[in-house]
């Protein structure tokens, strides 16, 4: 989905008259980011696109992080699509079984006196984070039929951060 169709849906939610008066900002103009840039001057660059070419200049994607957090989630990053023809599927599987077991197993070792300190929750949040980039990375190979190229990539059991502090 293009951004212009992002915000298009979102308006559909709220009053654009709303937004621009929020935003101080013309009618007309919160109706063209809406709407796909073209040649012949429909559309208006929108903040969507600007924030996005921020991120690509700066190579910081704490902007996207930062929206995240504002709007109640987190920000994973997906990993490369890896995926070649030939990789069995049961080795991937059982990785993502193992890692989460041990995930399980590592909230529970954390909880069992009652508390979760502070370390012990960035320890938890950055298992989570690699076990569910390594699922995306999965998941995209079984969309695309193929693992070959996922032998490549270090399970999260094989990682050198993986299940201790950061």
């Amino acid at each position: 989905m293009e951004s212009h169709e992002v915000l298009r849906r979102a308006f559909a939610k709220t009053s654009p008259k709303a937004i621009a008066s929020d935003l101080g900002v013309s009618l007309s103009l919160v109706y063209k980011w809406a709407e796909k840039q073209s040649e012949d001057g429909s559309g208006s660059r929108n903040p969507l696109d600007r924030i996005q070419k921020i991120v690509e200049l700066s190579g910081d994607p704490g902007i996207i992080e930062w929206l995240c957090r504002l709007n109640g989630g987190y920000f994973v990053r997906n990993p490369q699509s890896f995926c070649e023809k030939g990789y069995e599927v049961l080795p991937a599987t059982n990785e993502i079984v193992g890692q989460f077991s041990s995930l399980l197993q590592r909230i529970a070792e954390a909880a069992s006196d009652d508390s979760i300190t502070s370390d012990e929750a960035k320890d938890i949040r950055h298992c989570w984070d690699k076990l569910k980039s390594y699922a995306e990375g999965f998941v995209r190979c079984c969309e695309e039929g193929d693992f070959e190229k996922m032998r490549r990539i270090p399970p999260p059991s094989k990682g050198p951060e993986i299940y201790r502090s950061a």
